[in-house]
């Protein structure tokens, strides 16, 4: 029996990627996923992978995270467990940016949490249970050159996440933040060649960048019950490249 036996999970920007590896790994644990993405056709894809189901949602658009959780409520009752995975980044010194490049930035990775939390929060309070999971990133905890505006969002989803979990204790909903390092993915492959990602692994001192499952583990586990009394944390997954 998995850790999240009979739970019902809602997994943001899980077409591809960390996402996707989250919420395979949450269903291996015995969750029952709601598998959400702005490309409908990924979300359903992995969702049928999973045995889950797959929704088209666009975390930025508030009426399209609302429905989305209104079409989780009605077929399942309850969410107990909220991934907050969608993400986007464009690496580009901050010099060079625009704000067009800011706004996309700042609306899918911080403006996409408050809108799921704005809607799923207040059913986990009325639950009196709850889990949600935030992703951050390192880049929010210590800055990374090329990704200003990212680190930026990415540090207001971590300072959320602690006043989340200040604000939903009483309701008995825990509310942490997963940060992962270098991890290989299409994003990350979109951002530098294999002269970062040779430069990467030299720095890391496990000697290889993270894996989307090794970001996933950590997630079911803050999703499940054995982190009951884990609430407000911030955990890097960057095989130590940082130690904050």
């Amino acid at each position: 029996m998995g850790k999240l036996e009979d739970k019902i999970a809602i997994v943001t920007g899980a077409g591809q990627g960390i996402g996707e590896a989250i919420a395979t790994k949450l269903a291996a644990e015995g969750a029952t996923v709601a598998v959400t993405d702005v490309d409908e056709a990924a979300a359903t894809a992995v969702a049928e992978s999973v045995g889950g189901v797959g929704i088209r949602a666009d975390v930025t658009d508030r009426e399209s995270v609302d429905a989305m959780v209104a079409q989780v409520v009605e077929r399942f009752g309850r969410i107990d467990v909220l991934v907050n995975n969608a993400g986007w980044d464009k690496g580009e010194a901050f010099l060079d940016s625009e704000p067009e490049t800011w706004d996309r930035v700042v609306q899918i990775n911080l403006y996409g949490v408050f809108n799921t939390s704005k809607a799923v929060l207040p059913i986990m309070a009325e639950q009196r249970s709850g889990r949600v999971v935030n992703l951050g990133s390192d880049a929010g905890r210590v800055g990374s050159s090329g990704e200003a505006v990212y680190s930026a969002a990415k540090g207001g989803v971590i300072a959320f996440s602690k006043a989340m979990a200040r604000e939903m204790a009483r309701s008995q909903v825990a509310v942490n933040c997963v940060c992962p390092g270098p991890t290989d993915t299409a994003l990350f492959a979109s951002m530098g060649g294999e002269k970062l990602r040779e430069a990467l692994k030299k720095a890391i001192p496990f000697r290889r960048l993270g894996q989307p499952a090794d970001v996933a583990a950590a997630v079911a586990f803050l999703a499940s019950d054995e982190a009951a009394f884990v609430t407000g944390q911030t955990v890097s997954v960057s095989g130590g490249l940082t130690m904050a």
